[in-house]
């Protein structure tokens, strides 16, 4: 019947394809609500586009006017679209993963630990720069042996299961918390991983730790396989004997004789906590700080999953390890050499080679350490310091100035029960050594050498109770001091005046950081840490090692450039090819934006330093052009006594330094009772290392560069005066007793203690006596030669 409504029941029957509104036909008016089933209903986009559009309000309607869905229909469609999503998604996370991970199943296997142990033991060559071997690390492959299940105890069980994998007698592999902790903390830039003991086997097993999905899905097959496959007795036995765990180790067995000399089974309770901790940081095993957290979080950790009881784990001492020596006996493990290696290796590790990966590859290590100056500088400070008393440490490190690279490296000999600390590697104050950073600030600003200051000792300054002094007579200047004359006489007024008054505490931070010294060698040791003034003249929270002040000076050296201090040239694997190779070229340290700018300020440092050398008799032989700067800090017990003594110097080609103290912070004298300041046994190390070095080289010069701000009447780089004979021994000379002199006065208070540095805090010292501190710089017209105090 024409215009009226037509049901289902009264339509002709149609094509599937064919369009319910026929061609020339009225709209039959047919909806959901007429009993059409949901599908055959267009959805909202069909609706506006075959039909009517949308109203005058933005809603739907039909063709002809007629009304749109309403909403119910338009709910029905909404979450038929979202049905069809989530099976969308579903087969995309779900369903193909699923199927990629049972094809994977069948397709992999799980190495062996026979076969891993094959594969651990191989041998690492260490390079010098030449090319020429510096030795090798040898695994101890003749000592591996695969435990049995019941040759492991179970408290050493515990210990790893605590530290490695709590839920490892209950995962199927991996434990899905700890992946999903894991993805959290990589998308918050925590740490911490999801690894379960038998995803760390399979690691190791494949050597394969790279970071990336496709490694990570293989890992979780081959861990679900194994756990399929073995019982977890057989899994944790393959884990023990082929993790590695420092000291050249791999395998529980192994690393029982390197750390205790005693065979796994007699492990107890506290060896088989230091074992488990180390298994995260195996690297860092000789490290006493770090041994000893790891063993803590071991013990904790047991207690916590009630392995072990509180009043056990509270009656727990560190074990006693065996000299590392005796435990793998090779080149590269006694001696100075040592320290080099251990260096080289934090230097890999943070590179994401540590020293398992190392040893599983094979790897050939091309390091910056160049053969003759190593051994130049190791016979330096053993004919200086032979005879001198057995309390005195020291160090010496020389850095490349146009690579960055360490060329040479002695931080101690390394002997057996005597001393076995890296000071190469300890931070200490350094001094009046530190002061070059200060007339960087004060560059920066524009001002220079022609700038002055009251340089008179005995000065207070606003905001310090101390008394700011000058250590000795002839450390001081008049009250209108240059810059020049004060890095001359290392006058602590002049520069703690010169940071108050002009260039702020902040900005010398800055400069240091900028020509290399570090923010910090780790949370635990900042370098810097709460600076204050005491920063103008290198005391209170300032510590630096060796190593920094000689890539700092390098900056100087390089014109402005700096490079990162480094030990690795190359990495190649076994078979030659290349891994990587440390790039050489530098950044600008102390004005990105204009270069010339840049090696001025360098050049002006570099021009205040050269006068102080002859001056103290440490210039370099031949009349090469060289700078340098001593420097001294107070013993904590005794104002007038020393505790460290530094020097540090350079040529265009080579910047070293050389420091000699004592583990304790304790006052430093020489075998003839005389205190010890830079100018003395460090600087006669320096000397003669740097002089033997520099023999039959090419005599290189500095850049010449302009001054900047005010000029210093009577200067010239060329500038070099030296002390008479009398002069110096009316200075130098002190009775052969240990007792205290009165040559000096005291040095300023320090009342910030220094971090934990196997220092105790102590006053900056600043120069010393003249003989180290008092080094001519072009003096103005009308003054004494001694200037007045």
């Amino acid at each position: 019947m024409v215009g009226s409504r037509i049901g289902p029941e009264d339509r002709e029957p149609e094509l599937l394809t064919h369009d319910h509104h026929g061609a020339g036909q009225e709209d039959p008016g047919y909806g959901p609500d007429d009993g059409w089933p949901d599908d055959r209903w267009p959805d909202d986009d069909e609706q506006q586009l075959h039909e009517g559009g949308l109203d005058d309000e933005g809603e739907p309607r039909g063709k002809n006017g007629k009304p749109p869905l309403t909403p119910r229909q338009r709910k029905k469609r909404r979450w038929r679209r979202i049905r069809r999503t989530l099976y969308a998604l579903f087969g995309v996370f779900v369903v193909l993963p699923a199927l990629a991970f049972t094809v994977t199943y069948f397709l992999v296997d799980v190495p062996t630990p026979e076969e891993v142990a094959a594969d651990q033991n191989k041998v690492v060559t260490y390079l010098f720069s030449d090319g020429s071997e510096m030795g090798k690390d040898v695994p101890p492959g003749g000592n591996r042996v695969l435990l049995k299940y019941s040759e492991i105890p179970d408290v050493t069980r515990k210990a790893v299961y605590a530290t490695e994998d709590a839920t490892f007698e209950t995962n199927s592999g991996f434990d899905v918390t700890g992946i999903m902790r894991a993805v959290y903390n990589q998308v918050t830039g925590g740490v911490g991983g999801g690894s379960t003991i038998s995803q760390q086997y399979i690691k190791v097993a494949t050597q394969n730790d790279d970071y990336s999905y496709t490694r990570k899905f293989l890992e979780l097959v081959k861990s679900f396989k194994m756990n399929q496959q073995q019982e977890k007795s057989e899994i944790i036995t393959a884990y023990l004997n082929t993790i590695y765990f420092g000291r050249g180790a791999y395998g529980l067995q192994t690393a029982a004789q390197a750390y205790y000399g005693k065979d796994a089974k007699d492990l107890n309770v506290s060896e088989s906590a230091l074992l488990a901790g180390l298994i995260q940081q195996p690297g860092r095993s000789e490290n006493r700080e770090v041994a000893t957290e790891r063993w803590n979080v071991a013990l904790d950790r047991m207690v916590e999953n009630r392995w072990l009881d509180k009043a056990e784990r509270d009656s727990q001492e560190f074990p006693e390890m065996i000299p590392m020596e005796e435990s793998r006996p090779n080149t590269m493990n006694q001696g100075p050499a040592a320290f080099v290696k251990h260096r080289v290796q934090a230097e890999l590790e943070a590179k994401g080679y540590p020293e398992e990966k190392l040893q599983a590859g094979g790897y050939r290590i091309h390091t910056t350490i160049e053969p003759e100056a190593q051994k130049l500088a190791e016979q330096a400070v053993d004919k200086v310091m032979k005879g001198q008393p057995e309390n005195l440490r020291k160090a010496l490190v020389a850095v490349n100035p146009r690579t960055g690279g360490v060329m040479a490296y002695y931080g101690g000999p390394n002997e057996p029960g005597v001393d076995q600390v890296d000071w190469a590697n300890t931070q200490r104050n350094p001094g009046s050594s530190y002061k070059p950073f200060d007339l960087v600030a004060l560059l920066l600003r524009g001002k220079g050498l022609g700038e002055t200051y009251d340089g008179r000792s005995g000065r207070t300054f606003e905001g310090r109770e101390q008394v700011v002094n000058n250590a000795g007579p002839n450390s001081s200047c008049s009250a209108k001091c240059t810059v020049a004359e004060g890095m001359k006489r290392s006058a602590n007024t002049v520069f703690y005046e010169m940071v108050m008054k002009d260039t702020g505490v902040q900005a010398v931070v800055d400069a240091a950081v900028a020509a290399g010294i570090p923010k910090d060698h780790g949370p635990e040791s900042p370098t810097m840490q709460n600076a204050d003034g005491n920063i103008a003249i290198g005391g209170g929270t300032t510590n630096v090692t060796p190593e920094d002040m000689a890539s700092a000076y390098a900056t100087f050296a390089a014109e402005g450039i700096h490079r990162e201090s480094h030990f690795v040239a190359k990495l190649e694997k076994s078979d030659g090819t290349l891994v990587f190779e440390v790039d050489k070229k530098g950044e600008p340290a102390f004005d990105q934006d204009d270069s010339k700018h840049n090696a001025q300020i360098a050049g002006n440092v570099t021009r205040s330093l050269e006068p102080v050398l002859p001056f103290s008799d440490l210039d370099c032989a031949g009349n090469r052009d060289c700078a340098g700067k001593t420097g001294t800090h107070e013993a904590a017990e005794d104002g007038d006594e020393n505790a460290q003594a530094w020097m540090v110097g350079y040529t265009p080609s080579i910047s070293t330094a050389t420091w000699v103290g004592t583990g304790t912070g304790d006052p430093i004298r020489d075998k003839r009772g005389r205190k010890v300041y830079g100018s003395g046994l460090p600087g006669e190390v320096w000397k003669e290392f740097m002089d033997s070095y520099l023999k039959g080289k090419p005599k290189e010069k500095f850049q010449k560069v302009d001054l900047i701000g005010k000029q210093v009447r009577d200067y010239t780089p060329e500038t070099r005066s030296r002390r008479s004979t009398t002069e110096r021994r009316s200075e130098t000379t002190e009775p052969e007793t240990t007792g205290p002199t009165q040559t000096s006065s005291p040095s300023i208070s320090i009342t910030i203690p220094t971090p934990p540095t196997n220092s105790k805090p102590g006053n900056s010292t600043g120069p010393g006596p003249p003989d180290e501190e008092d080094n001519g710089i072009g003096i103005l017209p009308g003054r004494g030669e001694r200037g007045d105090e």
